[in-house]
């Protein structure tokens, strides 16, 4: 499902803005974008996410600004020395062919790449600036779930009146094929005639079994008995709530099934019609259980 939500605050040296984007996903994909220096961010971010959310693509960012003061400038020892001796062969090198160079201020040394750092001290305790950070978070992915559950509201809603959609076309289908069951035996008997009409010698025995068997392939009382379980199994799973898009996902192909096996055993026009409104129906609630966690 999904989702949107974001979080500022300030505190321990810093301040900072959370953002959590979420969009349809058959599992759990989370992109991180997290600023460095803090120990145990990452490990504790991605904790929390996979605790609480089951299913979707999902971004985290956290924008991170150290206040004045919290952050030193540093000399790098070893670029300054590295600079320095580049300096001296530079005026070494100028000095051999006559040339006169104005020697380099300490603020255009220290301007030169490396030779200073800024940061926190390496020894610095972070662990007042995470836990400050992931309060924050907390409460952002508190509204990013509330987001998410009112859109599986509305999303169950739709799934509910599709369920209702065909549990009415498997009863539909359950009463053509009663009203057919007379014309199929009535065909069998036909058939039955006609070879042995036409095949003399054939053994009537043999032949009324293959009718029979025939007879018992186009039967579909199984197939809506089916039905008619996945729709129960269906409707308690939406009652029950809570993370159901993946049980929701292998009913959608057991209901996928049972039509195509109505489509192929139909022998009859209204039943076929029945059954590719069946088949409809389920692809059209197949899109939307994929945005169901």
């Amino acid at each position: 499902m999904t989702g949107f939500a974001s979080a500022r605050g300030q505190g321990a040296g810093a301040s900072w803005s959370w953002d959590i984007r979420g969009v349809n996903g058959k599992g759990l994909d989370l992109r991180l974008r997290l600023p460095e220096g803090i120990e145990g961010l990452e490990q504790a971010v991605r904790g929390e996410l996979t605790r609480r959310l089951g299913r979707g693509n999902v971004s985290v960012a956290l924008k991170l600004t150290r206040e004045a003061g919290s952050e030193g400038l540093r000399i790098n020892p070893a670029a300054l020395g590295a600079a320095l001796d580049a300096l001296a062969e530079v005026e070494a090198a100028a000095r051999e062919r006559g040339v006169v160079l104005t020697p380099p201020g300490a603020a255009e040394v220290l301007g030169l790449r490396g030779v200073t750092e800024t940061g926190a001290p390496e020894e610095a305790d972070t662990r007042p600036l995470l836990a400050a950070v992931m309060a924050d978070f907390a409460m952002a992915l508190d509204a990013f779930e509330a987001m998410r559950r009112a859109e599986g509201a509305a999303l169950a809603g739709v799934v509910r009146t599709q369920i209702d959609r065909i549990a009415a076309l498997a009863a539909e289908a359950r009463d053509l094929a009663e009203a057919r069951r007379d014309q199929v035996a009535r065909t069998l008997r036909e058939n039955l005639a006609r070879v042995m009409e036409g095949a003399a010698g054939a053994d009537p025995d043999r032949v009324a079994q293959e009718l029979a068997l025939l007879a018992v392939k186009a039967d579909v009382t199984e197939e809506l008995d089916r039905l008619d379980t996945h729709v129960a199994q269906a409707r308690a799973h939406l009652e029950k709530g809570g993370q159901v898009g993946r049980k929701l996902d292998f009913l959608m192909q057991e209901f996928n099934r049972e039509a195509n096996t109505l489509c192929s055993k139909s022998q009859n026009a209204a039943l076929t019609r029945v059954g590719l409104d069946l088949k409809l129906v389920i692809d059209q609630m197949r899109e939307q259980i994929q945005n169901v966690e």
